[in-house]
């Protein structure tokens, strides 16, 4: 595997960083040019962007947890899939479906697009 290519990437960190609600941690994995797209919000560029924009997610919910069901890297793309469990401020549990596709440069990711319906997160 070349340092550019997605096959293998070990995402472990950047999901732990995630599930962590640790917006510097998470942006460390990105470009600092990086795009990032969260299901049908806008999308935003650059790491300071980004992170202002995760963490202002962050703070609309108590916690969350990733379980990745299934990986495949493509040149220097990387899809995954697998469902999210977001803990609301209320306690209650929602466990949501997602892919996500990452298109790295080097060993960053520069494009970061989540595929997800948040709508449940926030229904009554």
């Amino acid at each position: 595997m070349t340092s550019d290519s997605a096959a293998g990437r070990d995402t472990g960190g950047l999901f732990a960083a995630i599930d962590a609600q640790d917006g510097a941690a998470f942006v460390s994995y990105l470009t600092d040019d990086a795009v990032f797209r969260f299901g049908s919000a806008p999308p935003v560029q650059g790491r300071a962007a980004v992170q202002e924009a995760v963490e202002a997610f962050f703070a609309s919910i108590a916690g969350l947890s990733h379980s990745i069901d299934r990986t495949q890297g493509e040149g220097y793309t990387l899809f995954l899939e697998g469902v999210v469990t977001y803990t609301r401020h209320d306690d209650r549990q929602v466990a949501i479906p997602f892919v996500d596709v990452f298109e790295y440069e080097g060993d960053k990711i520069a494009e970061y697009k989540i595929y997800i319906d948040v709508g449940p997160l926030y229904a009554d």
